[in-house]
C-alpha cells in the first residue's frame, strides 16, 4: 500500500495543456474518484499515473519514489480497464496466473492468490470457462481478479463499469466498495457518471478542462459546491441555477434569506424546492412556475417548470405527482437551502 502524491503535474500534447497543473495528495488505502465531463483530462491524469503517458511537466510519486521516469511494470500498480483486456484463448484461471508467472512467481503463491481472489470475486466456478462464456459483469470480475492478484501497491480504474447495464453497473458498485475497504489498498477510479463517483468514493476530485474544481467527501461537494460549475455536474438533476437580480413578477426572495451584496446567481437543489400548498412555511424563496413536464422516476416525480423570464427550474415532488402540463404552481424553498456565487461562478458563504 502507498499514497500517491501529484505536484503540479502537467500534460502538453503540442501547444494544447490538457492537464493544467494538477496538484493531489491521495492517502494510504483511499479510493478517490476523478470525475468530469468528456475531455476534463481524468483518463488522461490517471494514464500519467501509471506511467502509460509521459508527463510534461511536475512530479508523481507513488509510496516513497518518484515515478516520472519509471515504466508502468515498475510502478507496483494495477489497473482495470472497461473493456476487460482479457485473455480470450486462456481460461480465468490463466488469465488471472499470467501476470503472476511472468514475474516469476512461485507456483503455490499463485494458487494461492487466485484461490484468494476468486473466492472474494465468488467466481470460484469460472476459473476453468474462458472469457466467451462469461456474462459482461463476470468478465468485470475476472478483470479486477487479475489486479487483485498482483497485490500492488495501487489500483487504477479506468470507468471498469462503463460497458455494463444499469443493473450491473450497480451491483458491481456495491463489489467495488466492498472490495476496495477490504483489501484497504490506495485506489484511484476514473469515471463520467457522477452516481457511481458519489456512491463509490471516499473523497471526490471533480476535473472542469484540466483543472481541479474541488476535492472533498461525496457530501461536502453536494452540499457546498465551491462552484457553479460543481453545483452543477454534481447531483441529478443538477442544481437550478438563477440569475440574480431577478426582474418582477418572477421570483422573490424575503430579508431572511440575507443575499450577499455580490451574489450574482442563486442556486437551489431540486429537492429543496416545495410545493407551498402542500408544506407552507417562512418561506426565503418563492416562485410562480408553469410546468413543462412531470418525470414519474418511481418512488417520487420531478417537476420541470418556465418561470415568468423564460428561465427552466426543477423541483421534486413525492409518490406520484397530480401535477399536470401547463398548470401554475407556487414552489418555495428555507434560506437554509440556498446557494449564492459570485460573477465568477465562486461560492459566497
Amino acid at each position: 500500500m502507498a499514497q500517491i502524491v501529484l505536484n503540479d503535474v502537467r500534460k502538453m500534447y503540442g501547444n494544447v495543456e490538457a492537464i493544467k497543473g494538477v496538484s493531489l495528495q491521495i492517502a494510504d488505502g483511499e479510493l478517490v474518484v476523478l470525475v468530469g465531463p468528456s475531455g476534463c483530462g481524468k483518463s488522461t491524469l490517471l494514464r500519467m499515473i501509471a506511467g502509460l503517458e509521459s508527463i510534461s511537466g511536475g512530479e508523481i510519486s507513488i509510496g516513497n519514489r518518484v515515478v516520472n521516469d519509471l515504466e508502468p511494470s515498475e510502478r507496483d500498480i494495477a489497473m482495470v480497464f472497461q473493456n476487460y483486456a482479457l485473455y480470450p484463448h486462456m481460461t480465468v484461471r490463466q488469465n488471472l496466473a499470467y501476470g503472476l508467472k511472468n514475474r516469476n512467481t512461485p507456483k503455490d503463491e499463485i494458487d494461492r492468490r487466485i484461490e484468494q481472489a476468486a473466492k472474494a470475486l465468488e467466481i470460484e466456478q469460472f476459473l476453468e470457462r474462458k472469457p466467451r462464456q462469461l456474462s459482461g459483469g463476470q468478465r468485470q470480475r475476472v478483470a479486477m481478479g487479475r489486479a487483485i492478484v498482483r497485490e500492488p501497491a495501487a489500483y487504477l480504474f479506468d470507468e471498469p463499469l462503463s460497458n455494463l447495464d444499469a443493473k450491473l453497473r450497480v451491483q458491481m458498485r456495491v463489489e467495488i466498495k466492498r472490495l476496495q475497504r477490504s483489501l484497504a489498498t490506495t485506489s484511484v477510479y476514473v469515471t463520467h457518471d457522477q452516481m457511481e463517483a458519489m456512491t463509490l468514493a471516499d473523497r471526490l476530485v471533480v476535473l472542469n478542462a484540466g483543472r481541479i474544481e474541488q476535492v472533498g467527501t461525496p457530501i461536502e461537494l453536494y452540499e457546498r459546491p465551491a462552484t457553479t460549475f460543481v453545483a452543477t455536474f454534481i447531483g441529478s438533476p443538477s442544481m437550478n441555477l438563477l440569475a440574480i437580480p431577478t426582474s418582477s413578477g418572477n421570483w422573490s426572495m424575503t430579508q431572511t434569506a440575507a443575499v450577499p451584496a455580490a451574489a450574482a446567481t442563486l442556486g437551489i437543489r431540486p429537492e429543496d424546492l416545495h410545493l407551498i400548498a402542500d408544506a407552507p412555511q417562512a418561506e426565503a424563496f418563492t416562485a410562480s412556475v408553469k410546468v413543462a413536464a412531470v418525470e414519474l422516476v418511481g418512488a417520487e416525480s420531478y417537476v420541470h417548470g418556465i418561470l415568468a423570464d423564460g428561465s427552466a427550474i426543477v423541483f421534486r415532488v413525492a409518490g406520484r405527482s397530480r401535477i399536470e402540463m401547463d398548470d401554475v404552481v407556487q414552489i418555495g424553498a428555507k434560506a437554509a437551502d440556498l446557494h449564492f456565487f459570485n460573477a465568477s461562478g465562486a461560492r459566497i458563504d
